[in-house]
This record gives C-alpha cells, sequence and structure tokens, in this order.
C-alpha cells in the first residue's frame, strides 16, 4: 500500500528494520560474561540457575525488580496520546 516510487512492500520493511533496530539496541545494553556470585547491591548470594539463566547478571532477584521499578517510574508518560491516557 506504498505510495508514490515507493515499492510494494517498503512500508513494511522500514517497520522490519525499524524492529530490528530496536532489538539491536537492546540487546547491546546486556550485560555479557561471566556473572557475579553475590549481587552488586546487597552482597546476596545469586543463585546458580539465574546466574546460568541471565549471562553476565550482576544483580539478585529483589534488587533487579526494585531497578526495573524505578527505570519503570521514569518513563511514566504515554507519548501516543490515545484516548484511554487522555481520558485518565
Amino acid at each position: 500500500m506504498a505510495t508514490g516510487w515507493a515499492g510494494d512492500g517498503a512500508v513494511q520493511d522500514q517497520i522490519d528494520a525499524t524492529v530490528k533496530d530496536g532489538i539491536k539496541r537492546v540487546r547491546s545494553k546486556l550485560p555479557t560474561g561471566p556473572g557475579l556470585a553475590h549481587c552488586e547491591e546487597c552482597a546476596t548470594k545469586i543463585p546458580p540457575a539465574r546466574r546460568k539463566a541471565v549471562p553476565g547478571v550482576r544483580l539478585c532477584v529483589p534488587c533487579q525488580e526494585a531497578r526495573d521499578l524505578e527505570q519503570s517510574a521514569a518513563a511514566g508518560f504515554n507519548r501516543r496520546g490515545s484516548k484511554d491516557s487522555q481520558l485518565r
């Protein structure tokens, strides 16, 4: 449904490229290498199963949940302007 001189799949190609770039950016922020045996914030032992599941892990589950909560609170507004967000 592209218009003008764009090819038929140009819009989908652009969407795919945007998604791939987003995935690449997020993966580049993930920790790599050997994980820590103890949490770098509270010094609690990190279970071997978590170290195996999350390569490069640096935080225990409670500390990671707290950090995720802080980060989600910082990005707390809806930029899309949907009707639902306007009604609240």
